[in-house]
């Protein structure tokens, strides 16, 4: 069996999810050798730009006219295409609203020269192009990428947690961050991927890995407004990562105004 053609490739974000597998450094050699590596900007300096590819991976999200560009063409070279990471697969931190307008946006970051990029709102890979499997996280896990290389490899997709984190933290035997602490806590809506890091940390959950599917948006509001917080806390938490996930942008930002 031929080894499947592969491209690496980023759009508009921290390249994290690239060095996360950059960091797979016990299995990079494996990988590389698994596979007929054809493109990564980010490690190679030969890169294939034009003909096809049996997977593309693919990080960051949608923010200037040339990454929309990109994206197609690369969708029309790809049997499969990935969206990795957070930014990939629901926009990221770039995707939060913002009430500047977008000119004076880039004038503030870029000064004189703001007006020469064609930035759009965030967006991610989803709102133009099919995607085959979205692996989330900020960065993507670095277990979780392996297991869906592997699959990948074997030509199957990867089975992902459709659970929340919540239960992640529940078999580590956690203190609950959200019930006992009275922290604002995304555990119970966010999806299963990271072993509960951060509450295993005594940290509460900010929802980096985005919603979990038929997340009960509705009652974490609920709770968290039993506890104290504000509706601009609880809108401004939910949608930091995923704010372009429709579960969160429908419900959170009536329901959370309702206070």
């Amino acid at each position: 069996m031929d080894k499947p053609s592969v491209g690496i490739y980023g759009l508009t974000g921290c390249a994290g999810d690239q060095l996360a597998l950059l960091n797979c450094e016990d299995e990079l050699l494996d990988i590389v050798g698994a596979v007929n590596l054809k493109s990564f900007p980010m490690a190679m300096t030969s890169n294939d730009e034009e003909g096809p590819l049996d997977i593309v991976f693919v990080e960051g999200g949608v923010v200037q006219a040339e990454d929309e560009q990109m994206l197609r063409k690369l969708r029309d070279r790809a049997k499969l295409l990935i969206a990795l990471g957070t930014c990939a697969v629901w926009g990221g931190v770039q995707a939060m609203k913002n009430e500047i307008p977008r000119e004076e946006l880039n004038r503030q970051v870029y000064g004189s020269q703001g007006e020469r990029f064609e930035t759009i709102t965030a967006q991610p890979l989803s709102h133009f192009v099919k995607v085959d499997l979205a692996l989330s996280g900020c960065p993507v896990e670095k277990g979780q990428l392996l297991q869906a290389v592997a699959a990948l490899l074997h030509g199957d997709l990867p089975r992902l947690p459709n659970y929340a984190v919540c239960t992640e933290c529940k078999m580590a035997e956690n203190p609950c961050v959200l019930i006992e602490a009275g922290r604002l806590c995304l555990g119970p809506i966010t999806v299963a991927g990271c072993n509960a890091r951060c509450p295993s940390h005594n940290q509460p959950c900010i929802g980096c890995r985005g919603p979990v599917e038929e997340a009960n948006v509705s009652s974490e509001i609920k709770v968290l407004k039993e506890k104290g917080f504000t509706s601009v806390d609880i809108r401004n938490r939910l949608c930091t990562f995923a704010g372009e996930a429709d579960s969160l942008k429908i419900d959170s930002l009536k329901e959370a105004s309702n206070a």
